[in-house]
């Protein structure tokens, strides 16, 4: 790993952006918005991309913000790996993770930049849909992020997402589990938090539009990687007859799943009229997210799956209607 400051700002910065890309041109849309944010001065962008690509960077891009890092690393797979970098490399006393897929609203950093003038260890924005044109960017949007959308108000809360969130820096540095495991597993995170005793935040006033896969394979498939996934991961360290167990209740799974998604479906159906078939999407999508934790719980394996679902993750908006942008 290597890491260049290029001089480009001047003041001191107030929060760090990490975003992990394989060349410009896939961070263009969400780099522009950055450029719109009300306190671009007082950002810092950690940009994270193969050294091979690290020629063909347009500076002039970057121009107006605090400061500018690159990182430059021989590959960006694992993403955690590579955010974990940018983390390192970051300078201001608040860290976030960014995406390729979501676009913060101008008054994003700023509002989180407040928030944490307060004790909070992370601070979480309001997330809105970027794509809201089909009940299967709804159904992917409301499982991911249902507990963080846009209408619910200020408060303290338990769980965070790992992206798109502000965290202090010296505390995440702090976490137990290893800073790859916190910038991307979110359970480990909140896992770590409550351990460390410390405490979170949802700021209304941070709003971020976050796209969401929409054709219909892709989607399918990203939601059973998520499941085989994320089973995967809790069970490391799993006997074979708790496996077992898992996998004879996992028919269980889908009703806990659309059971947690009630209020958020409720919350932003006071606010918006959804497509048809968004009701029908999130059954779907539990349903196969379920067979995916199945697949993981009878048989293991899924080398590759962390892969593939890193590869969507970089290049979502491929497949969805903002693909052009």
């Amino acid at each position: 790993m290597t890491a260049t400051d290029l001089p480009l700002g001047g003041t001191v910065p107030r929060m760090s952006v990490v975003l992990v890309t394989d060349c410009q041109r896939t961070i263009r849309p969400v780099l522009q918005r950055f450029r719109e944010q009300t306190v671009r001065d007082r950002l810092e962008l950690v940009v994270v991309m193969p050294s091979k690509s690290a020629g063909e960077l347009d500076r002039s891009a970057f121009t107006g913000f605090a400061g500018v890092q690159l990182v430059t690393v021989d590959s960006i797979f694992p993403l955690a790996s590579a955010r974990a970098a940018g983390v390192l490399a970051s300078t201001a006393p608040v860290v976030a993770i960014g995406e390729t897929h979501a676009f913060p609203q101008p008054n994003w950093a700023e509002a989180l930049i407040k928030a944490h003038e307060q004790p909070w260890a992370v601070v979480v924005p309001a997330f809105d849909n970027a794509n809201p044109d089909t009940p299967l960017s709804w159904g992917a949007f409301l499982r991911d992020y249902g507990l963080w959308v846009r209408g619910l108000p200020a408060r303290e809360i338990e769980f965070v997402p790992p992206y798109n969130t502000a965290t202090k820096r010296d505390v995440l540095l702090r976490l137990d589990g290893g800073l790859d495991r916190m910038v991307s597993r979110a359970e480990e995170l909140e896992k770590s938090l409550r351990a460390g005793g410390h405490r979170n935040y949802f700021e209304p006033a941070a709003i971020i539009d976050h796209a969401n896969m929409s054709q219909p394979k892709a989607w399918l498939l990203q939601r059973f990687l998520l499941g085989r996934e994320f089973a995967s991961r809790r069970t490391e360290r799993w006997s074979r007859p708790r496996l077992l167990l898992y996998a004879c209740a996992a028919p269980l799974i889908p009703a806990v799943i659309l059971t947690r998604l009630i209020r958020p479906l409720h919350q932003v159906q006071q606010n918006k009229k959804l497509p048809g078939g968004t009701v029908l999407a999130l059954i779907v999508g539990a349903i196969v997210s379920a067979a995916g934790e199945l697949i993981a719980y009878a048989f293991a394996g899924g080398a590759n799956t962390k892969l593939r679902l890193d590869q969507y993750e970089l290049y979502k908006l491929r497949y969805t209607s903002l693909r052009d942008h």
